[in-house]
């Protein structure tokens, strides 16, 4: 058995027994570790997924866990000192916010193998996805952590269910996008070219297409099934009700545009990395 597969699934089965005990007891002195185990239980099993595929010999154990920890923890800090400034909802924030998550995490990159002397794409891949990945546990564990308490008290299912959809979801977001502008990066032997800067607008574009998803769905919806009476109640501050069928088709849309958002990053990936392949079969020639 791979080793990411084993350890995926023995974090997974403590995991559930973590669960598990602290539904029978209630003790709350459990939470910590069920929130801690949900969190950093994908992340961790990509990094070392990631461990195990083609790099070089520069990206060590200790490389990973300074890319994972304190990439991951200068990502969250930087990135929430910044976004306190963002006040008001609004397309603008999100694209802002995709900015700003994006620029300090490859700025936390940058920091963690600023003293790597060579660099290749293919290790550019594996230290930004270590970093994006870092980012998602500590953000997650921050989700999950305030689903925990709601209107009439602690409630281990809300923080089940947000750790399972963020544990489903957080392969396709921060990691990947950081493991796209890491290749960039690193294929460019960490100057700013334009290429770098293209990819990351483009990885931070992504960033806010995906956080906003959830309002886009709701606008087309509302553009494709929306009635008279829904539009006079949105036009003077007050949120209608939706019917069975409009609440089918906006999960569909939201769906589809995660989808789509994921497929393009993938895609996107596996260019940068075919190209980095490509390039070390013409040197080895």
């Amino acid at each position: 058995m791979k080793l990411w597969l084993r350890v995926f699934l023995i974090g997974f089965v403590l995991w559930l027994a973590s669960v598990a005990v602290t539904a029978w007891t209630a003790n709350s002195n459990l939470v910590p570790t069920v929130v801690l185990f949900g969190s950093f239980l994908v992340p961790v099993t990509f990094v070392v997924w990631a461990y195990g595929r083609d790099r070089s010999p520069q990206v060590t154990v200790e490389m990973l866990f300074v890319a994972f920890v304190v990439g991951g923890v200068l990502g969250v800090l930087g990135a929430s000192l910044l976004e306190s400034l963002l006040i008001r909802p609004s397309i603008i924030m999100y694209v802002l916010v995709g900015l700003i998550e994006e620029g300090v995490k490859l700025g936390a990159l940058v920091f963690v193998t600023r003293r790597m002397v060579r660099r290749s794409a293919r290790d550019g891949i594996v230290l930004g996805a270590t970093v994006g990945f870092g980012f998602a546990a500590f953000e997650s564990a921050g989700y999950a952590f305030n689903a925990l308490f709601t209107a009439d008290g602690l409630s281990l299912s809300q923080l089940v269910e947000t750790e399972v959809l963020r544990g489903i979801l957080s392969p396709v977001g921060h990691g990947l996008w950081t493991a796209i502008a890491g290749g960039v990066l690193f294929a460019a032997r960490g100057r700013i070219t334009g290429s770098v800067v293209l990819a990351y607008l483009g990885v931070s574009l992504l960033h806010a297409l995906w956080d906003s998803m959830t309002a886009i769905a709701i606008a087309i919806t509302l553009v494709l099934t929306g009635l008279p009476w829904q539009w006079e109640l949105l036009r003077i501050g007050r949120v209608p009700n939706v019917s069975a069928w409009q609440v089918h088709v906006y999960t569909v849309i939201n769906w589809a545009g995660l989808i789509t958002i994921s497929l393009v990053a993938l895609l996107w990936l596996r260019t940068i990395a075919g190209r980095a392949r490509r390039g070390r079969e013409i040197l080895s020639q």
